[in-house]
């Protein structure tokens, strides 16, 4: 069973992957999440009237620290050479949420699926941080890696995204 699981040696204990033998490749990686918010909290996100200030920019720029800091928070993460971050939120009106979406770029031995699901929670928590105020049942949801490119196992791209 740990043979399965990168992360455990064949006794069972954790592991750092040694990655250093690995190629160079360019590697991206997309994730997603959302963040579920009642009416009121909705209108006061969309037009500045959270006393906190800028939801939106204040998460975009909580996700963006956090993607670079993700070894700092996940044990077994390697620290990576980020090449580039993209953090959006937009607002849903029909959902009546917060949409966060974060691409993650860079040149290196390993992935960084985890940097951009970190962005993505980091944002999301950030929102909710911000609103607590207000509303205290907010839902984080749906945190998902939606597409990877490069490294030894391929490119990935969930089946739900595949039609888009």
């Amino acid at each position: 069973m740990t043979e399965d699981f990168t992360h455990f040696d064949d006794l069972g204990r954790a592991r750092m992957v040694d990655v250093g033998e690995k190629g160079i490749t360019r590697r991206t990686a997309r994730a997603e999440g959302r963040v579920l918010v009642s009416r009121r909290t909705f209108d006061l996100i969309r037009t500045g009237g959270v006393k906190k200030g800028d939801v939106l920019t204040v998460a975009q720029v909580a996700g963006i620290m956090a993607a670079k800091r993700t070894p700092d928070l996940i044990p077994m993460c390697h620290p990576i050479p980020i090449g580039g971050i993209e953090l959006k939120l937009r607002l849903d009106e029909s959902r009546c949420s917060v949409e966060i979406e974060a691409l993650v770029k860079c040149d290196g031995r390993t992935g960084v699926e985890m940097e951009a699901l970190t962005a993505v929670t980091a944002a999301a928590l950030t929102v909710y941080d911000m609103c607590k105020a207000v509303q205290k049942d907010m839902q984080i949801t749906d945190i998902r890696l939606t597409e990877k490119t490069g490294g030894v196992h391929g490119d990935y791209l969930r089946e739900d995204k595949k039609d888009e």
